[in-house]
């Protein structure tokens, strides 16, 4: 590899890889009926619009369904935007709930969706313009490819499956693994074939890449902020103005490594 090129690449996938908005909504809204039950349980005309602007304060998934409650329970997208971190416990709260119960109903839902109707929901992600192309470009080279992620890893490979794309188990870093990101990429590191190591993370979350940053050992990691993702202006704007983190383009990101930078 030259410097204009990683020896390792590791990708964040809801919102670098993946656009799955109207997924998240329709399995949040299902959700929030089963915990919540709602007296009507179409979803209000302008909710989905609403949550999928609001998407960037989603950390992980069982915060999806508690941020539908708080938007039915007249919580501004202001007021969301600026205090989500002491909102959701207030809402747990109110209602003795607790994260894991929340995580557990969605997930259930979530297979049981899988298992009745895999074509219906499948077909609500989409994957962002060149990047499958961008995979599979990367998979045929000697950069090692892997997916570090917040969602369960058994979701990601069969949407990339769907995509004709055969990730090993051994590559994808879901939920499951229940550690931060940036113990992944440490992991990564320390267990490359080929040296020197040259790491580069692509997420869309500017809180995770922060992390990373705080990380003595990996400051020599290339941190990437793509700007399609889930993130707002003003923390695209703190990514572009950061010297350690790259603001990435998606027209960038389906072509070479040497454009990224």
């Amino acid at each position: 590899m030259t410097v204009n090129s990683p020896t390792i690449l590791a990708l964040d996938f809801d919102g670098v890889v993946c656009d799955g908005l109207i997924e998240y909504f329709e399995v949040a809204w299902r959700t929030y009926c089963q915990i919540w039950s709602p007296a009507n349980d179409t979803a209000p005309d302008d909710l989905a619009l609403r949550f999928y602007r609001l998407r960037p304060v989603i950390e992980t998934g069982w915060e999806m369904p508690v941020l539908i409650k708080a938007l039915i329970t007249g919580f501004s997208d202001d007021k969301i935007i600026q205090e989500w971190t002491s909102i959701t416990p207030q809402i747990l709260a109110a209602d003795n709930l607790e994260a894991k119960e929340v995580s557990t109903k969605l997930d259930n839902l979530r297979d049981d969706w899988i298992k009745t109707d895999l074509d219906g929901w499948l077909s609500l992600h989409r994957f962002y313009p060149g990047v499958i192309e961008r995979l599979k470009i990367t998979l045929a080279s000697a950069v090692q490819l892997y997916i570090v992620t917040t969602k369960e890893g058994r979701f990601v490979q069969q949407l990339l499956q769907q995509e004709g794309l055969d990730l090993p188990p051994d590559a994808i870093f879901g939920k499951e693994v229940k550690r931060p990101k940036y113990e992944t990429l440490r992991e990564l590191i320390e267990k490359a074939n080929t040296q020197p190591v040259s790491l580069w993370f692509v997420e869309d979350r500017l809180k995770t890449l922060q992390l990373v940053q705080q990380q003595s050992d990996l400051d020599h990691v290339k941190l990437f902020l793509a700007d399609w993702g889930y993130n707002t202006q003003p923390e695209r704007e703190s990514g572009k103005n950061d010297p350690r983190i790259q603001l990435i383009s998606l027209s960038h990101f389906a072509h070479d490594f040497s454009t990224w930078l």
